[in-house]
């Protein structure tokens, strides 16, 4: 029976596959090529990198439902949970007051042009003549604003500006969120004030349990050559911070440098020479990675600087300031900001914040012209430094009075060098006259001196101001161009410069007249060669410190004509120097230590 039913049920299955061919058509040749495609395509569908891009021509001969399919693969892969932000439009969001236009791209969520309407950018064209532009900076399409998200099962992690946000406009302030599901977002909000400042706000709306460390904020700035003399500018160029606990610091401004910070930054700024981008924190970063690298000269950009900060998953405010690096708007801030400022550290910068700026702020109040600010600050340094510029004449009218004296020395012992130098000091000792008592005031007056050395350049408001010839007080006074370039020095010609060199020839030779170089001759032309020396040196300096420079050595020579002639009485000198010879010595003292060790080395000679 068994057997039985077994083949009854054999005997059906036969006569359905008769039917089976019998009632089916035979099979379209065209329908086999399609399955046999599609075979292959399935195929490829395994070996296709999932990193690869949808122009990948394996993607596009897919069928749609296919493609679509392997696209969400690769965005899951690539993307994660944030694979529904991996596509969208780009969208350029602007914001915009009275002295900033701010740009953004939705791709990124990120800034991508700042305008700062109140200043303009120089370039020279082919005849050197200048040409305004505006003033543009975070421009390069090289620039980075993008944060480091480490999400869960994403390789290596993602940059946000791969991302396409979402755009919600206000009245004065834009919102961006990359979705990561239908309530999880990363969101970025940007709001404009009526000044240089942007608050920033970023959010990590439910997404916090799909990141696996923190999130990195990093900002890479191509800075772009604003200044005509850009050399100086390269200068002045770099990242600085300040820790929460610490003074600001910086990294190099020569080359390249890094420096990693573990300890909490307050803010990070990228400083050109005049303007900067800084990130406040209204809390702090956690650490920060600074990094600057230094381009050649023939570079379209200046530098390249880079910031690294981490940014704690939660509600996080900041404040972003672009703007004109001056003092008063940085120092509002009560963060110790103004120190981008390159006024200089200790006693020179002290100088420059607490005695010269202000000076030269209250003769601005009154005089609308830099270039006559300039002169009058010039006099007024000279007037407070005088007590000390007289007391130099003064040792220098006791060396002419000598003079006489010493020559005839000369004329009793000859060609005896050393034994002239012995009795010329033995004479300093008895008249109470110190050789070196016209450079010590000097020496104390350097301070000053570097320090505006330090002030004209650094000093926004010099920044493309005229005065006379010079166009821009912050650059080099081109009063002529070469048709070549000389090495060093440039091609172009300083009038301030040479006009400094030639004043201070002549004001070296005036107070060279009484002094005795017997000893050194070679101290005679040395003189004159240091200012043809300089004069390579500063042809490409600020016009505004070249200008001081000039005007400096001519009220230096007007004080000293005036000192020497109307001031200090020649009668009254020579008899100081007669009443001092008839007091009793005393013994030691550094002229006579000097005296001794002359003897002895004449002596041994």
């Amino acid at each position: 029976m068994k057997d039985k039913n077994s083949l009854i049920g054999f005997g059906l299955l036969g006569l359905l596959m008769v039917a089976y061919f019998w009632l089916m058509p035979d099979p379209d040749p065209a329908e086999n090529a399609g399955e046999t495609e599609m075979g292959r395509d399935s195929t490829q569908v395994a070996q296709v990198d999932t990193s690869s891009t949808a122009e990948n021509p394996a993607v596009r001969e897919l069928s749609p439902e296919i493609a679509d399919s392997l696209r969400d693969q690769r965005y899951v892969a690539q993307f994660g949970d944030f694979a529904l932000s991996a596509t969208g439009t780009d969208e350029t969001v602007t914001l915009e007051n009275d002295v900033a236009k701010y740009t953004f791209s939705s791709k990124g969520g990120r800034l991508t042009q700042i305008q700062l309407k109140e200043y303009s950018k120089i370039v020279l064209d082919e005849n050197k003549n200048e040409i305004k532009e505006p003033l543009l900076l975070f421009e390069d399409d090289k620039n980075k604003f993008s944060y480091k998200l480490n999400v869960r099962g994403v390789r290596g992690g993602l940059e946000s500006e791969e991302l396409y946000f979402k755009t919600i406009k206000e009245a004065n302030a834009v919102v961006f969120r990359a979705y990561a599901g239908a309530d999880r977002y990363f969101e970025q909000r940007y709001q404009l004030g009526d000044d240089y400042v942007l608050k920033y706000e970023v959010k990590f709306v439910g997404i916090e349990g799909i990141l696996d460390g923190t999130p990195q904020l990093e900002v890479l700035n191509y800075l772009d050559k604003i200044e005509k003399a850009d050399d100086y500018e390269r200068m002045y160029t770099t990242v600085y911070w300040k820790e929460t606990d610490d003074d600001p610091t910086y990294c190099s401004c020569r080359g390249d440098d890094s420096d990693l910070i573990k300890q909490p930054v307050k803010w990070v700024s990228h400083a050109n020479q005049f303007f900067n981008t800084t990130i406040m924190a209204d809390n702090a970063f956690p650490s920060a990675l600074n990094e600057t690298k230094a381009l050649d000269t023939e570079d379209e950009n200046l530098k390249i600087v880079r910031s690294v900060m981490e940014v704690p998953v939660e509600d996080f405010g900041m404040t972003i300031y672009t703007g004109p690096n001056k003092y008063e708007i940085l120092t509002g801030f009560e963060q110790d900001l103004e120190d981008i400022i390159p006024f200089g550290r200790s006693i020179l910068g002290t100088l420059n914040r607490r005695i010269i700026r202000p000076i030269f702020n209250l003769l601005s109040g009154f005089i609308g012209n830099k270039g006559v600010v300039i002169i009058l600050l010039t006099l007024i340094v000279k007037l407070a430094l005088f007590p000390l510029t007289y007391k130099m004449l003064y040792s220098q009218s006791k060396m002419a009075a000598l003079k006489p004296e010493i020559e005839k020395i000369k004329k009793r012992i000859g060609d005896d060098s050393q034994a002239v130098q012995v009795e010329t000091m033995k004479l300093y000792r008895e008249t109470g006259v110190n050789p070196l008592g016209g450079c010590l005031p000097m020496v104390i007056q350097m301070p000053i001196w570097i320090a505006l050395y330090r002030f004209f350049p650094a000093y926004i408001d010099f920044r493309q101001e005229s005065f006379l010839w010079a166009s821009d007080l912050v650059s080099y006074d081109a009063i002529a161009w070469l048709p070549f370039e000389i090495p060093m020095y440039g091609a172009h010609i300083s009038l301030f410069t040479i006009l400094w060199a030639i004043t201070t020839v002549i004001y070296t030779y005036y107070n060279s007249k009484h002094m005795d170089m017997s000893a050194n001759p070679a101290m005679k032309y040395m003189q004159y060669f240091m200012p043809l020396m300089f004069l390579v040196f500063f042809n490409s300096m600020a016009a505004a410190l070249t200008c001081y420079m000039f005007f400096s050595n001519l009220i230096n020579i007007a004080l000293t004509l005036i000192t020497k002639n109307f001031v200090i009485n020649k009668e009254k000198v020579a008899k100081e120097l007669e009443d001092y010879k008839k007091k009793p010595k005393k013994k030691g003292g550094f002229q006579d230590r000097l005296e001794k060790a002359m003897k002895e080395a004449q002596a041994q000679q």
